[in-house]
């Protein structure tokens, strides 16, 4: 990565994935380690796991009733909160919400696995 990057979110297309919709970033810089997602997450979102992908959910929206499921336990959210899901741990938001992924290392969709 020899130069700084710039991307609008809003120009990125949405993909959709098991929590939503996900608009993701830098996949195509060399050398960059990991893709930026801003996912907007739908009521119904599938739990599933990644057996290579580390993840951190850092939460920009959601309301008052927002959790997210990580293996067998429930934590409530609020915004400002940041969540941190290692390779193997069943998750999934319950609620809708806006959230910023960092996905380490870079996502890939043949790494997302469901029960």
């Amino acid at each position: 990565m020899s130069k700084a990057r710039l991307v609008d979110f809003a120009e990125i297309p949405g993909v959709t994935c098991p929590c939503g919709t996900a608009r993701r970033a830098f996949a195509d810089v060399p050398g960059f380690p990991a893709t930026i997602h801003v996912t907007e997450i739908k009521a119904d979102a599938e739990k599933h796991y990644h057996k290579r992908l580390t993840e951190a959910y850092y939460i920009l929206e959601c309301g008052p009733s927002a959790r997210m499921e990580l293996d067998d336990e429930i934590v409530p959210l609020k915004p400002g909160h940041c969540v941190l899901i290692p390779p193997g741990v069943r998750h999934r938001a319950l609620g809708e919400m806006k959230v910023l992924i960092v996905a380490i290392p870079k996502f890939d969709p043949l790494d997302e696995w469901l029960d």
